[in-house]
């Protein structure tokens, strides 16, 4: 698999993706206090590889990240890309590595989100904010 350590940037995230990559993995504003990993996923129509900041929790030798897309009523683009394709890179701290993503299913999705919402409390306002149910992501290293 190609790298996408030097994938540009999801649309509006030009700041947090540099920032992230300059120094390690660590950004401030918002975000200083959150766990952030860089997801690259291939377009499902477009084929280009985008780079997008999302909080996750660590689980065993997996990521968890939720579509919350900030409570919007749509997924987010990357998770369209990833159920079109599932292989994608992530960056954590100064690491990069291929990994495949998976959906959790509904037994497992509960527990999950439960645990990043105990994390993250803006999970449930965002869930609050829908009516879809906001996915979680299993991100499991290749």
């Amino acid at each position: 698999m190609t790298s996408h350590a030097g994938a540009p940037p999801s649309r509006d995230q030009e700041r947090v993706v540099a920032e992230f990559r300059a120094h390690g993995g660590k950004v401030g504003g918002y975000h200083a206090d959150m766990q952030l990993l860089l997801l690259t996923t291939t377009g499902a129509r477009t084929a280009q590889r985008r780079a997008v900041p999302l909080t996750y929790l660590p689980d065993g030798d997996r990521y968890i990240v939720t579509a919350g897309n900030a409570g919007s009523d749509r997924h987010p683009a990357w998770y369209h890309n990833l159920r079109a394709n599932p292989d994608v890179a992530v960056e954590v701290g100064g690491e990069a590595f291929s990994a495949v993503a998976d959906i959790a299913d509904e037994a497992e999705r509960g527990a999950l989100y439960e645990l990043f919402a105990a994390a993250y409390p803006v999970a449930d306002r965002y869930q609050a904010q829908t009516s879809r149910q906001i996915p979680v992501v299993i991100l499991t290293r290749r």
